[in-house]
């Protein structure tokens, strides 16, 4: 397996694999303000530098799978995009967010540095070919629903696309109704295909299991980004807010801004042991 390379600026190289100094995706689920998108990058990155970790600034310009659909989805695709493109801008950040439409790889190719693939979608050939042929680092989350050796399907949809930088995210798999867990074989099985990422938040969501949306269990998260991180793992992603409870999604299963750098610091730690 070899390391996913790309250089969001023309100072800075990313390098993601075995050997390679972590690779963190971290924001608010969605954005909420461009404020406080800037308060979480400007904090994150901080955080990063001065812990060696490489950062990359995740929000979602829509969250088009919400439980009801009263939920806040953001502010779409062109105003979304915008936005982000003021971030990285602003802040020297690559950034990420999902799409769920094939015609919106292009545009988004233009602002983002990694296209991120939702688990619902990762089955969706279209979708993984579009994003495949922006030329563009693609992370895609396993479905909930999907083995981790099926993956292979899903990275080869994607080479046949064309592409070479491929990133595959574990955030659980359905566990009767309204749960997740986390089976760690799922981290070295598919880190066989190329570099694996954890989503140390969605894993502790409970899809749908506050009625209405979805909720979670926060005080999980250091529990299992240890495992994971003890597992072996080349990137951690990680929704965090200022203030979880307040969070217009998935505030349930966010990481408070502030336990940031304490969490990190342990995690590293571990991942010093076990490499």
């Amino acid at each position: 397996m070899n390391p996913v390379l790309f250089t969001p600026f023309p100072d800075a190289g990313y390098r993601v694999g075995p050997g390679e100094p972590l690779l963190l995706l971290a924001g608010p689920c969605v954005l909420e303000s461009e404020n406080l998108a800037r308060e979480v990058a400007q904090e994150t990155k901080a955080v990063c530098a001065r812990l060696g970790v490489q950062y990359v600034f995740k929000a979602s310009f829509d969250k088009a799978n919400r439980t009801s659909i009263r939920s806040f989805r953001g502010p779409g695709l062109l105003k979304g995009l915008a936005m982000l493109a003021r971030i990285r801008e602003e802040m020297q950040v690559p950034v990420v967010s999902d799409i769920h439409e094939a015609i919106q790889a292009r545009p988004a190719a233009e602002v983002l540095d990694i296209i991120q693939i939702p688990a619902f979608l990762c089955r969706q050939t279209d979708l993984l070919v579009a994003a495949a042929k922006t030329g563009k680092p693609v992370n895609v989350k396993k479905g909930q629903f999907v083995a981790p050796w099926d993956m292979e399907h899903v990275v080869g949809k994607l080479h046949e696309a064309g592409s070479t930088k491929i990133l595959l995210t574990e955030r659980g798999s359905s566990f009767g109704y309204n749960n997740l867990v986390v089976d760690m074989r799922s981290l070295q099985i598919m880190r066989k295909l190329c570099p694996v990422i954890f989503d140390g938040t969605h894993s502790v969501q409970l899809p749908g299991g506050s009625g209405s949306c979805s909720g979670g269990q926060r005080e999980f998260i250091p529990l299992l980004t240890k495992a994971a991180m003890a597992a072996g793992i080349d990137g951690l992603f990680l929704e965090v807010h200022p203030d979880p409870d307040r969070a217009l999604c998935d505030g349930p299963n966010s990481l408070a801004l502030k336990d940031l750098e304490p969490l990190l610091t342990r995690l590293l730690r571990i991942r010093e042991a076990v490499a």
